[in-house]
């Protein structure tokens, strides 16, 4: 039997309500293992048609998204704190820009690996629980504080013009691995999407 630790990647965007959601679900089905899980993350830009060529947001750009996909969208984040036991400041984002936080979130997953998943949940936790600006700097760096990272470090990656073309080619990625939507969660070649509950998971995982 082979000794090397089961691995889920995860594919998501702080700014999806339903990748939140799908992380305590993922965090329910991972205290209830007796063997670690191990996650990689690859990060989605749910805005990347919207930006500018300077990286900024156009909010007037059409996406097709109306009144009754955000209400719909509302009432399914609504159904699933419940279902999960969640409590949210905000059901949505749509005004945070959350490329700041993956260009920070990025970083820290290449250069401290081992702290990257604190830091993770520390970002969604802001976001969501207690509805902070993640598209802040100052934020950013007083979160990675919290977690035992150098903050002057992580303020200075979410300027890095270097970093930021890396997080590009890593949206590229995704793209040709045809991730359309987050979160979606691959095992073993095998991609579910959505914010999957914990029996879901495990049948991913363990393949069964």
């Amino acid at each position: 039997m082979s000794e090397t630790p089961d691995q889920l990647t995860v594919y998501s965007d702080y700014v999806c309500p339903f990748c939140y959601l799908g992380r305590a679900s993922l965090e329910q089905y991972r205290e209830r293992r007796e063997e670690p899980l191990e996650l990689e993350w690859h990060p989605f830009d749910l805005r990347r048609d919207k930006r500018n060529p300077d990286g900024s947001i156009d909010h007037s750009a059409a996406d097709g998204k109306d009144d009754d996909y955000f209400e719909q969208a509302k009432q399914n984040v609504r159904r699933l704190q419940e279902e999960y036991d969640v409590e949210m400041a905000q059901e949505l984002a749509t005004e945070v820009d959350s490329l700041p936080a993956q260009m920070a979130s990025w970083y820290v997953q290449t250069e401290y690996p081992e702290q990257w998943e604190a830091f993770d949940r520390a970002i969604f936790d802001a976001l969501w629980t207690d509805g902070r600006d993640i598209g802040d700097g100052d934020v950013l760096a007083e979160l990675a504080s919290s977690v035992d990272l150098p903050p002057d470090e992580v303020r200075t990656a979410t300027g890095d013009d270097e970093l930021q073309a890396e997080l590009e080619d890593a949206f590229d990625h995704a793209s040709r691995k045809r991730i359309t939507g987050v979160p979606t969660f691959v095992a073993d070649g095998t991609a579910a999407s959505g914010a999957l509950p914990p029996d879901h998971l495990q049948r991913l995982v363990e393949q069964s």
